[in-house]
């Protein structure tokens, strides 16, 4: 990339080579910082799918080794395995910082607190753009992990639901939090409108990480409540597992293998772009234990997909229960089926909440208007 002489740089540190919802945000965030003649250098631990893209958004791409939080690290051996990567790889990022010539760190997650710790040393502004709403486990623990917050200058939250947890988690960082809701591309190629099925089996599609916090188990269990009332159903479930959570995997295949299940279940993997297997849905079902903003869910509406989902977090900010798709009780298979089963039955108004959805999603969620709020807060932080 060419690097012309006065022009500003941006270091921004990123946890995964992958491309899922905050890593997808990522690239929009480049795209904004390039369109106003920042010069990009993104600091990645690993190479992946996320490398190439970003440099077709105009970013330069470093890779640095240095720890991510995971649930693995949250057991006393756990905790000391993730200090001794710190302390080895605090220096590797602060030179990354100065390599960079960068004047300020962008932190595009709260699960790499060293680089906000990084900047502070490097004596770089910093900003974490937050895309966790996370209210399990004990308090301590939560205040502990938003603890590193103290040492941003500023901090970007993806929805009010996202602010409103850093805030009861961590007061400190009140006065210092700017909401800036995501900004989602539409559709790049036509999706077919939503048809009726004429006695074609049902699809439904999971979007997202197959993960506990996603609910991919608690979706299976949906289907098989829909199958268990007669309801002729497949479901779609486009999305990977996270390293270490093979395990995960396992159990939702073992569980599609058996009987009431058997053959109705299609693992896809990643999946990107997704407009075609969201072309497939009937029905886009969401069953998220934590959200802090639901990604998936406007893409199903910028689809024009109807949207089942729980009522939790970020989802009740995507989605207006009623409005643009429905909203059910957390963590409730039974809830969700009822919810899926009622837009089946009931064509006309799986299409009046899909049109309205639609609608909804391109006001509330341009990318045009994100891309223009993330330059005015990263340039805030450099004046």
């Amino acid at each position: 990339m060419e690097r012309r002489a006065g022009r500003r740089a941006v270091l921004v540190a990123h946890h995964t080579p992958d491309v899922y919802g905050s890593d997808r945000q990522l690239l929009e965030s480049i795209s904004a910082l390039v369109s106003a003649d920042y010069r990009v250098v993104l600091a990645l631990p690993t190479d992946g799918p996320l490398t190439t893209l970003a440099r077709e958004r105009g970013a330069e791409v470093e890779f640095v080794d240095f720890p991510v939080l995971r649930k693995a690290f949250l057991s006393p051996r756990g905790l000391v395995t993730l200090l001794r990567h710190s302390v080895t790889a605090l220096p590797r990022c602060i030179r990354a910082i100065r390599r960079a010539g960068a004047g300020a760190v962008y932190v595009n997650t709260l699960t790499i607190p060293i680089w906000v710790l990084a900047g502070r040393l490097a004596r770089r502004p910093a900003v974490c753009h937050v895309h966790e709403a996370n209210e399990e486990g004990r308090r301590v623990l939560r205040v502990a992990l938003a603890s590193p917050l103290l040492f941003a200058n500023r901090i970007i939250a993806n929805s009010d639901a996202t602010a409103a947890t850093i805030r009861a988690n961590f007061p400190p960082a009140r006065s210092r939090i700017h909401v800036v809701h995501n900004g989602v591309p539409e559709p790049t190629v036509a999706v077919p409108e939503l048809a009726a099925r004429n006695g074609v089996p049902a699809t439904l599609t999971v979007l997202g990480r197959l993960s506990p916090t996603k609910g991919t188990d608690l979706a299976l269990e949906a289907v098989a409540e829909l199958v268990s009332r007669g309801y002729d159903v497949r479901v779609n479930l486009a999305g990977s597992v996270f390293p270490g959570y093979e395990w995960f995997e396992e159990q939702l295949r073992e569980r599609a293998e058996r009987p009431d299940l058997r053959g109705r279940v299609r693992f896809l993997g990643y999946v990107q772009p997704v407009w075609g297997v969201l072309g497939e849905a009937d029905v886009v079902l969401l069953a998220s234990r934590t959200e802090s903003f639901g990604i998936a869910a406007v893409e199903a509406q910028l689809a024009g997909r109807p949207v089942v989902a729980p009522s939790l977090q970020g989802l009740r900010e995507t989605v207006e229960d009623r409005v643009t798709g429905l909203l059910v009780r957390p963590e409730d298979p039974a809830a969700l089926a009822d919810a899926v089963a009622s837009l089946l039955d009931d064509p006309a108004t799986a299409a009046r909440l899909a049109a309205a959805g639609r609608t909804s999603a391109k006001e509330r969620f341009s990318v045009a208007v994100y891309r223009e709020r993330i330059a005015a807060e990263v340039a805030e932080l450099v004046r």
